[in-house]
């Protein structure tokens, strides 16, 4: 697959990808004979790596962000929802996990994600059409993971990364939580901390790396993680968390953390490709000869590949999703071009006033999830052209 005339991030001269089965092969600005079935032309596009969401529950995107107040912490949030929200929580669990864990592949699939690292129990995906890496240990959190010290301290798993909820709250508890998590941590385990908004530098040290989730932090403890201070001592990689506690468009997350100003933009772009890309042990995360071929191709508002274009960007600005080689997602736009025997493994989705077409079946399985939950949290942008429905 040859990828043409494409604007890079930052660089005035547009260039072309050339694909070879998953891998990217050679990235050039001079032509390149293409001799592959595929050739797909671009102008005033950028490309960019599949973005990396370092934290998801994918199986909890059907439900509305739940809690209507600030709260010390996590504990404080669990307790409020569990007893004010019971019905709600239910009437959502009632959908099969399988559909809810799938709706929560695509949720990321079409902002641009292609690699979701899920935390939680390890889900079986059917159809997996973006890269979930589940190969850690997950344990929640110190106050809702029974037998943490144990499961921490299981011999069996300790070369597995650990990723846990630590830090999540505004309180002395909040602080004193991760002190307890790095004294039981007698195996100098791996670890990887969720939300860490009470951590301090100190902290930081001892952790490979921190997720940042500021939307969630926002909406549970109107407080941030003291990123500026914190990356100086670990790698600091970036998450949504589920939609529970915040939007399903990732690129909302990014631009509230480029609005708190705590890094500057070419640290926020690495937070979801390069530096998450390190700290999971994957193969993608830059455009780059040998890299996964999973790349995202926009067209921005600014018409060119800066920063102002890139964070400004949303799913119905999305060209082409690339997954390992494999086309995802494609914008109508570009149907002329995609074979017509290729179009009949993908659905037709329209998401704000754009037609895209993506891999499976998205719209059965909404209608599914509907079935189960007439009132499923399903973004409003989303409907289905050839029903002529919307999902909210």
């Amino acid at each position: 697959m040859l990828l043409n005339n494409l604007c890079l991030l930052n660089d005035a001269v547009l260039a072309n990808i050339k694909i070879k089965g998953n891998k990217i092969a050679c990235i050039t600005k001079e032509p390149v004979a293409n001799t592959d079935e595929q050739t797909l032309h671009f102008s005033g596009a950028v490309a960019f790596p599949g973005l990396i969401n370092s934290h998801d529950h994918l199986d909890f995107n059907c439900f509305a962000p739940l809690g209507n107040q600030v709260y010390n912490n996590y504990t404080d949030w669990g307790n409020h929802i569990h007893k004010n929200h019971k019905e709600t929580i239910n009437e959502v669990l009632k959908i099969p996990q399988a559909l809810r864990a799938a709706w929560g592949m695509y949720k990321n699939l079409l902002a641009g994600v292609t690699t979701v690292i899920n935390h939680g129990a390890k889900l079986k995906i059917e159809y997996p059409l973006i890269s979930i890496w589940q190969d850690a240990q997950n344990l929640h959190s110190v106050m809702f993971e029974k037998n943490w010290r144990w499961q921490l301290n299981n011999p069996l798993l300790k070369n597995k990364t650990c990723n846990i909820h630590t830090g999540e709250g505004t309180d002395r508890q909040s602080a004193k939580e991760i002190d307890a998590l790095l004294k039981w941590n007698l195996l100098k385990r791996k670890l990887v901390g969720i939300h860490a908004v009470a951590m301090s530098k100190s902290q930081a040290k001892k952790f490979t790396g921190l997720v940042w989730c500021p939307e969630s932090n926002q909406m549970l403890l109107n407080r941030h993680a003291p990123i500026a201070q914190l990356k100086e001592n670990t790698n600091v990689v970036f998450g949504t968390d589920s939609a529970l506690t915040g939007h399903w468009n990732i690129w909302r997350h990014l631009r509230l953390a480029r609005q708190l100003q705590q890094v500057n933009d070419e640290e926020l772009f690495s937070m979801v490709t390069s530096k998450a890309a390190q700290l999971w042990g994957l193969n993608t995360g830059v455009l780059q000869a040998g890299k996964d071929a999973d790349i995202v191709i926009a067209k921005t508002r600014t018409g060119r590949g800066d920063w102002n274009g890139f964070y400004t960007l949303n799913p119905a600005d999305i060209l082409l999703i690339l997954h390992k080689g494999k086309i995802r997602l494609f914008d109508q736009s570009l149907s002329s071009q995609i074979q017509d025997p290729l179009q009949q493994e993908y659905s037709r989705i329209n998401i704000s006033d754009t037609t895209k077409f993506v891999a499976g079946d998205l719209p059965a399985l909404l209608h599914a999830i509907r079935h189960y939950h007439a009132h499923a949290n399903l973004p409003d942008e989303i409907t289905d052209p050839v029903n002529s429905c919307s999902y909210a």
